[in-house]
């Protein structure tokens, strides 16, 4: 088992998750409730963020980050059945290690609950969008030059705060954990599943698609 892998997915998913969430808090703190300027450097601080991680972990471990991610990749048979579950497993758990760390590094209180609607259709079928333009960049950025890769989602992440209505999440891992904080970057627990439930059909779409593509 080479668990570099797998302690990759574990920092890497912890590490943007402290950056989505610190950078929230500072952003909405320097930007006296101004939310335009509080979410620019939000989207700015997590789009470059992700570059530096995907490059330096790319090599390692793929830089999921992500389980949708991962399950294209398990669905491609790039990843083995009980490698999909330990991924699973890292980034949940990163994800939600990296929220407590930044609660702990602003001084709040290490556990929270969210209380950040994002509710409605709009925001359900914006994630699905979200989820879909994010996989569509990977699999073609891969195709075309994989050394854009992480380029490519950095500023599609960045772009995609800006120009959809839920702020693209387009990750379950990330969405779990940003309900655990009550900050700029949260979102309320009853809104978790069905944000989930449109990223992952998203994904089964997207693979779909690409299966039946290929077989042409």
């Amino acid at each position: 088992m080479n668990k570099n892998k797998y302690l990759a997915e574990f920092i890497g998913t912890a590490l943007l998750l402290a950056v989505v969430t610190g950078s929230g808090i500072m952003g909405d703190v320097l930007a006296g409730n101004n939310n335009a300027v509080a979410l620019l450097g939000n989207s700015i601080a997590t789009g470059a963020a992700l570059y530096v991680l995907i490059s330096s972990l790319m090599p390692i471990s793929g830089a999921h980050f992500n389980p949708v991610v991962s399950l294209v990749d398990w669905a491609n048979k790039k990843l083995k059945t009980s490698e999909l579950i330990i991924y699973f497993i890292c980034q949940f758990l990163g994800a939600i290690f990296g929220v407590m760390l930044c609660h702990f590094i602003f001084a709040l209180p290490i556990l929270q609950e969210s209380t950040n609607p994002r509710s409605g259709i709009n925001f359900y079928f914006s994630e699905m969008i979200s989820t879909l333009v994010l996989l569509s960049v990977i699999y073609f950025g891969i195709k075309n030059d994989k050394k854009q890769i992480p380029m490519l989602v950095a500023l599609t992440v960045t772009a995609g705060y800006w120009f959809t209505s839920s702020t693209f999440f387009a990750n379950p891992a990330v969405t779990i954990a940003r309900s655990l904080t009550d900050t700029f970057v949260g979102i309320q627990s009853a809104d978790v599943i069905p944000f989930i439930i449109a990223q992952f059909i998203a994904a089964f779409i997207f693979i779909v698609i690409t299966k039946s593509k290929s077989k042409k």
